[in-house]
């Protein structure tokens, strides 16, 4: 980027946090769950890993440097907490657990990734303008988004176009959205809030 904003590392603070609470310790507590053969547990955090998939998703579809991605971005800070905390009898089972490492690391994650995404979702609020002018996205205001996006395909897709790759994210989100909304119109309707099935 030529021209520098002055929120530019608040940015990069904001992509490091999300590797942190969204890849690297979800991932932790999945192998734990695993290990300790929790089932409920690992129901919630594959729960999790399905819902954050969007996150993933955003990032292609930033390469490319399409709006949509900024859209995504935000309702992904939405869903995540959602994803946590709607469902009943994980709660419940969580509240069962004996006191332990375990049960401490999955709760404080819980905590620390809603209120990550919650100042995340306000943060973000004035950047939905990316989404919807052109002019703007061509604004070093939007465009300090983009850096990170950028940074990555250079590490993981140097030799592959942007355009192909925001392509791979415009499939990933058709069949996210495709999920969500089989979810939404059959399973929830039929369990409510409950995630296990009887």
């Amino acid at each position: 980027m030529d021209e520098q904003v002055w929120f530019q590392p608040w940015v990069w603070l904001d992509y490091k946090l999300a590797v942190l609470f969204t890849v690297a310790i979800p991932l932790v507590l999945l192998i734990w769950a695993l290990f300790r053969k929790q089932a409920t547990l690992t129901q919630l955090l594959i729960i999790y890993w399905r819902v954050a998939s969007l996150l993933g998703i955003t990032v292609y579809l930033l390469i490319a440097a399409w709006p949509v991605g900024y859209l995504t971005g935000f309702l992904a800070r939405i869903l995540i907490p959602l994803s946590l905390w709607f469902w009943a009898d994980i709660n419940e089972e969580i509240e069962d657990q004996p006191p332990g490492a375990f049960k401490l690391a999955l709760t404080s994650w819980r905590w620390a990734v809603s209120v990550y995404c919650g100042i995340g979702t306000l943060v973000t609020i004035p950047f939905l303008s990316c989404a919807f002018s052109g002019a703007a996205l061509r604004t070093p205001f939007c465009r300090v988004w983009l850096e990170a996006p950028f940074l990555y395909r250079e590490w993981f897709h140097r030799n592959t176009s942007p355009g192909f790759l925001g392509f791979l994210g415009a499939v990933g989100l058709t069949v996210y959205l495709l999920y969500f909304a089989a979810f939404m119109i059959t399973r929830l309707g039929k369990r409510g809030r409950s995630a296990i099935e009887q």
